[in-house]
């Protein structure tokens, strides 16, 4: 092997090196709903830049509780700006970094093989449709999911006909796991939710001016590493915004 073609060996194995060594890892804390379309751009910035994205998915109030006791996650990124607001007040969220990043619309949803019809306007008769069974929804006293919905019923008239039927998850996805189960003849979950699980069909989607916008704030974390701003960067940047726009953010 002569010098030259050595010497091109060793720096080739010296960039590949590198290129390894400044690789790095960072946490983002992401609302539940968020999981399908996020897990694909993460997937395409994983193999563009070579850092590892590790996401940890559940009801924004839990992780931000999390992050607030010292979870060390990088960049978080809510399903409403109540709980992104939380941790701005606490000064747990880096300056400078935050974004409103994505808009949902809220559905009523029910297993794909139920005939039930409904459009939701004022006084609709939710609890006649529900009959003896229960709605799915996250729960309302906190997780965004279940304030939204519970703030449409109540603007619509028929919260206090139906509260009482609620069952009240942990999370969106649960909502969604109990009606495509066929626990629930009915629940309140993310248009995104909807599209992404076939045993499930939108019923109705609820008025846009029944409840507050909802918007999903992104930021990076006090701690995040500098790594992190690249990757919040990019979820801004049109091939990830056709992703979102793919399952209905």
């Amino acid at each position: 092997m002569s010098s030259r073609i050595a010497g091109i060996l060793l720096v080739g194995l010296l960039v590949a090196f590198g290129r390894t060594a400044a690789a790095e890892t960072v946490t983002v804390f992401a609302a539940a709903s968020l999981k399908d379309a996020l897990d694909e751009n993460v997937r395409a910035y994983q193999v563009g830049t070579g850092d590892r994205i590790v996401v940890s998915y559940a009801a924004s109030p839990a992780l931000a509780k999390q992050i607030e006791s010292g979870a060390p996650a990088d960049i978080f990124i809510s399903a409403d700006l109540d709980w992104m607001d939380y941790l701005d007040q606490r000064r747990l969220i880096k300056t400078g970094t935050r974004l409103n990043l994505l808009k949902n619309r809220l559905v009523l949803i029910a297993p794909s093989g139920s005939k039930v019809s409904a459009s939701i306007v004022p006084g609709f008769p939710l609890a006649r449709l529900l009959a003896d069974g229960r709605l799915a929804m996250a729960d309302p006293a906190s997780v965004p999911a279940g304030k939204y919905g519970k703030a449409s019923l109540e603007a619509l008239a028929v919260w206090k006909d139906v509260q009482s039927k609620v069952a009240p998850t942990e999370n969106v996805r649960a909502a969604l796991a109990l009606v495509s189960r066929g626990e629930a003849p009915l629940g309140i979950v993310y248009r995104t939710d909807a599209a992404v699980e076939p045993k499930v069909r939108i019923v109705a989607e609820f008025p846009e001016n029944s409840h507050p916008p909802i918007v999903y704030p992104a930021a990076m974390t006090a701690n995040g590493k500098s790594a992190a701003r690249a990757f919040l960067e990019s979820l801004s940047e049109p091939a990830a915004r056709a992703v979102f726009q793919k399952y209905g953010f």
